[in-house]
């Protein structure tokens, strides 16, 4: 502090007899008069002067509290305070931030109750805490001494001498910190918490930074980072109450002793929600340095305890009126808080080019004549548990089909998103080119790219149809169809309806692949087909004498497809170049809200990171890249029950239960212990290696995830490739994870998503609806797959990430009779520029067929239920209806509605039958009637089952009739059932028929 010249002030310095009068004389009329008198302007703080910013919040009450926390300001349930925060340090504005203390105020708007402090009626609320959790002195007194120490007497060493105690709390406060959104902060005072109860608050942040080791270049390196940190997330802190639970070892006016929280830990009472902002806007600086804040401005069941908090309601009071009269601020508090000004963007607004996202877009088929719905946009958004079951059909009981929707962001000559693009500022036009090539392609046995079929005997894949000579006529192309303006619909020149399929038949067929809409935006609306497969003469969709026909059948059509999505752009008469995207029509997605464990964007992340496109994270996020992985574990309980078994509510690894991930997401303070290091590795240890070198069979999977590899059926049991591996990307992150080089930013609010891309920032925009489309896709099995396959892991097909590579002018050349894997991956072969249909050509024909036999419980005598293949989208085992009312039924007995919830039937239950082609011929004809497994209320804070349920929903009808009595049948055995009626088989039989078309070694 500054040495002022004797004056009378010092004079009336009587730490003894007056020690408030003292601190406010030394404070406000000689440090903070003196600064004012040397020319200070404006006028300021005479304590934690120095600013790193202000931003606007929310306080918001938690809607879990027992009632006996409910008191005062707590009272009402997710009650929603507007607020303003101040992040400052108590040192002078040009001194280094390095090791300063942290101190936070906090002033709430629209609090009822009269106030202590000031005009009774108004309605603020302040808090103040530092980034310690004790004080350096003990009572008002001897603040008083310390202070006359240095103010009066010009010299704290003398009295630090004496007062070992107090210097060595002064060392400890200066500490390093990264970013004021990192720190914990307490009041270090203790208040009332209503009559006859005290606390003290803490502050904790959501997320970690390590803390710099040495002084940062910039001396005010905390305020650059909050305003870069605001300026492209969100960031929350945990409110958080200590009760005084030992009185004498809790003591009220001793401000240096530690509350011990392992006599009573923090209760989380409220969340700070602070959105994203430009703290440096205009005025909004100005703004919070104007504010008063004073923790004796709180109502009476808050009112702050102690000689220090008596002295800080005269020092803070004098000191702020002095500021705010010296700088022409009215003294009374303001009636309503200032708004977040969002001032014209200083971001370059000339766009230079335009890109279409998503860059990958889904569409998924479906019977429903009319009907459809937008396919996801935003990532983990879930569906509402209260909309009516079958959401996902029309009224008549169709699947909507699911449009991929298609939007164009201009750029500026930085690469910075400036604005969306649409009709009122743009002339667009928008073009599709789809086809279908799956019977002019080749054979699907196995992935070409994997160790295994290298030197396998049989890796030349031969043409579907092969004796159809004019190859041409197995290509449905109805050519490109072009759109433009607002909610166009309907036309024919709209329609892919033009393109036919000639096989075996004397007349080409008619297959139509869907239609283009706009939506009032001007946005591109593209719907797939109708789901349907069929051969023009009937022929088998399976030979049983020749295995290889399985998802090869011949003289068969469907009407997925794929291909270039692109668009003309002018601005003002100028045209603009524009990055084409790419849209895949895929089969329904039958658990809409199950994520798969390992994501098409995954893979994709993981390719262009190795193609050095992309880097991954220095300091990955717990909440964005390591809970995802664990979480999808757990999603898949509602679809194979061998997960529910051991990632479900209230199981083993329950990844969903705050208690164990408060422990995974655990980093302790630097040079402190970890308590949970050992609980990362053995996870980590968990998951199969991205390179497994030990030799795994199928009828061993130990290692998570359990799901078949690419290699299941086509190889060898024993080998490497039976099993899904992590990403080498995954490997990393959760490598980085178990060391302890990650962000603990997880708290159950930072884990709830957005609901809308709307409220996504729009420079984040692009990038959430390149994610999102690809999120709900899989990278399992790519056996061959649901939507993609394995193509889509080598970086050749991309031009930049997640921009499919067109091939010039579609011409492909003439690859010969048989694909091989040294020819697949030859320069400008087919894993290089793409036409329209051939992504999907690589897939099953048709689709169903696939989806029937992909399933689990191929080996029922090591487990019924696992491994699995594509049960995030294909589920094996589901929640009917009617066990659904039984658990959610509170006059039925606990155990029987536990039994319920555990109880899970066979997902084909209704279309099984031991003829092979007759059950791809039923989920042909009936693919529409399966039930899709939806969300629906479950039982809020249950200890045994979910707040959320996933039921199987199915629409009347023949097949739901049969699909209830198969599991009547199971259910009225009078013994129980063995492994093999677990499985979902009728008999070893079929088990046996199943097998020779799935697992066909070599």
């Amino acid at each position: 502090m500054d040495k002022p010249s004797p004056t009378p002030a010092s004079a009336c310095v009587d730490c003894s007899q007056d020690p408030i009068t003292s601190l406010k004389n030394m404070f406000v009329d000689m440090v903070q008069t003196g600064r004012i008198a040397k020319g200070q302007c404006p006028a300021m703080r005479p304590v934690f002067l120095k600013a790193h910013g202000v931003a606007a919040a929310e306080f918001i009450i938690r809607d879990d509290l027992p009632e006996n926390l409910r008191i005062g300001l707590f009272a009402e349930a997710k009650k929603k305070y507007p607020a303003w925060i101040r992040f400052s340090s108590d040192t002078t504005p040009t001194s280094t931030d390095f090791k300063s203390t942290l101190g936070i105020g906090i002033k709430l708007f629209e609090v009822d109750g009269e106030k202590l402090l000031g005009n009774p009626h108004a309605d603020t609320f302040d808090f103040i805490m530092q980034n310690f959790d004790a004080f350096f002195v003990d009572t008002a007194k001897d603040m008083c001494e310390f202070t006359k120490a240095g103010v009066v007497d010009g010299d704290y060493t003398p009295y630090l001498n004496t007062h070992p105690k107090t210097s060595e709390l002064l060392d400890a406060m200066a500490k390093p910190v990264a970013s004021v959104l990192v720190s914990p902060y307490w009041s270090g005072l203790p208040f009332h918490f209503g009559e006859n109860q005290y606390v003290k608050y803490k502050l904790e942040p959501t997320f970690y930074l390590d803390p710099p080791t040495h002084s940062p270049n910039d001396p005010s390196y905390l305020g650059q980072d909050l305003v870069q940190r605001l300026s492209q997330s969100e960031t929350r802190f945990r409110f958080m109450i200590q009760l005084r639970t030992d009185p004498e070892r809790m003591p009220l006016d001793e401000a240096t002793v530690v509350w011990s929280e392992d006599l009573s830990p923090p209760i989380h009472v409220a969340d700070i929600v602070v959105p994203i902002q430009d703290i440096s806007a205009r005025g909004q600086a100005e703004y919070g340095e104007n504010l008063a804040m004073n923790i004796w401005r709180v109502t009476q069941e808050h009112a702050p305890v102690g000689s220090i908090a008596e002295a800080r309601k005269v020092v803070y009071t004098a000191s702020a009126e002095l500021r705010r009269n010296v700088n022409g601020v009215p003294l009374s508090e303001p009636d309503v808080p200032r708004p977040l000004i969002s001032p014209a963007t200083a971001i370059d607004t000339h766009i230079v080019r335009a890109a279409i996202h998503p860059a990958i877009g889904i569409a998924r088929v479906g019977d429903s004549e009319t009907e459809f719905f937008i396919g996801p946009e935003i990532v983990d958004a879930l569906s509402d548990p209260n909309q009516k079951p079958n959401n996902f059909r029309d009224e008549t009981g169709a699947i909507k089909r699911q449009a991929a929707r298609f939007r164009i962001y201009g750029y500026n000559a930085a690469g910075e998103v400036v604005r969306e693009l649409n009709p009122d500022n743009a002339d667009i036009v928008w073009t599709v080119h789809v086809a279908n090539r799956k019977s002019q392609w080749y054979q699907f046995q196995y992935a070409l790219d994997i160790p295994e079929a290298v030197n396998a005997p049989d890796n030349a894949f031969t043409l579907r149809n092969p004796k159809v000579k004019d190859r041409k006529k197995l290509a449905i192309d109805p050519g490109p169809r072009s759109i433009s303006g607002r909610n166009t619909i309907g036309g024919t020149e709209h329609r892919f309806d033009t393109g036919t399929f000639q096989a075996a038949a004397q007349q080409p067929v008619i297959v139509p692949l869907g239609e283009i809409q706009t939506d009032e935006n001007g946005r591109l609306l593209f719907l797939g087909g109708h789901g349907k497969s069929a051969s023009p003469t009937n022929a088998p969709v399976y030979d049983p004498d020749n295995p290889p026909s399985f998802n090869n059948a011949d003289d068969w059509y469907d009407d997925t497809s794929d291909g270039p999505v692109t668009a003309t752009v002018s601005i003002n008469g100028v045209s603009i170049p524009v990055e084409s995207a790419w849209v895949v029509v895929a089969p329904p997605n039958y658990a809409p809200d199950v994520v798969s464990w390992r994501t098409m964007y995954d893979l994709m992340c993981d390719v262009y990171v190795n193609a050095g496109w992309m880097t991954m994270p220095e300091t990955p996020s717990f909440t964005h890249d390591i809970l995802p992985l664990l979480k999808r574990l757990g999603g898949l309980q509602w679809v194979n029950k061998g997960f529910a078994a051991y990632f479900g509510k209230g199981c083993p690894m329950d990844f969903n239960n705050p208690d164990l991930l408060s422990k995974l997401s655990f980093k302790p303070k630097q040079g402190s212990s970890d308590p949970y290091t050992e609980l990362r590795r053995a996870i980590f240890h968990s998951f199969r290696p991205s390179k497994p070198v030990v030799a795994e069979p199928v009828a061993w999977p130990h290692v998570w995830p359990w799901i078949y590899g690419d290699a299941f059926g086509s190889f060898s049991e024993s080998g490497t490739g039976n099993m899904l591996t992590m990403t080498g990307l995954q490997e990393a992150l959760l490598r980085h994870w178990v060391e302890g080089k990650f962000l603990n930013d997880w708290s159950i609010e930072n884990c709830k998503p957005e609901t809308s891309i709307d409220k996504v920032p729009l420079a984040q925009q692009p990038n959430m609806l390149d994610q999102a489309a690809l999120h709900y896709c899989l990278a399992d099995t790519f056996h061959p797959g649901c939507e993609m396959t394995w193509p889509m892991r080598h970086a050749s097909l991309y031009s930049s990430p997640f921009r499919i590579r067109s091939r010039i002018n579609d011409v492909e050349p003439n690859y010969g009779s048989t694909m091989t894997p040294i020819k697949v991956q030859q320069v400008d072969g087919p894993l290089y520029g793409q036409i329209p249909g051939s992504i999907t050509r690589w897939m099953a024909i048709p689709w169903q067929g696939d989806t029937a036999f992909c399933r689990s419980g191929y080996d029922p005598d090591y487990d019924p239920y696992l491994p699995t293949f594509w049960a995030a989208r294909v589920p094996n085992h589901v929640l009917t209806e009617v066990d659904y009312q039984q658990v959610i039924n509170d006059k039925l007995p606990r155990e029987q509605r536990i039994a319920a919830f555990n109880q899970r039937q066979n997902w084909l239950r209704s279309i099984m039958d031991a003829n092979v082609a007759d059950v791809m011929m039923r989920m042909i004809e009936h693919f529409n009637e399966l039930g899709i497994v939806e969300i629906r209320p479950g039982l809020k804070n249950d200890p045994d089952i979910p707040e959320y349920l996933y039921v199987e929903t199915l629409i009347a009808g023949k097949l739901k009739e049969s699909a209830e009595y198969a599991s009547h049948l199971l259910q009225s055995k009078p013994r129980p059932l063995n492994d093999l009626e677990k499985a979902g088989w009728a008999s070893h039989e079929q088990l046996q028929a199943f097998r020779s078309v799935r697992v066909q070694k070599r």
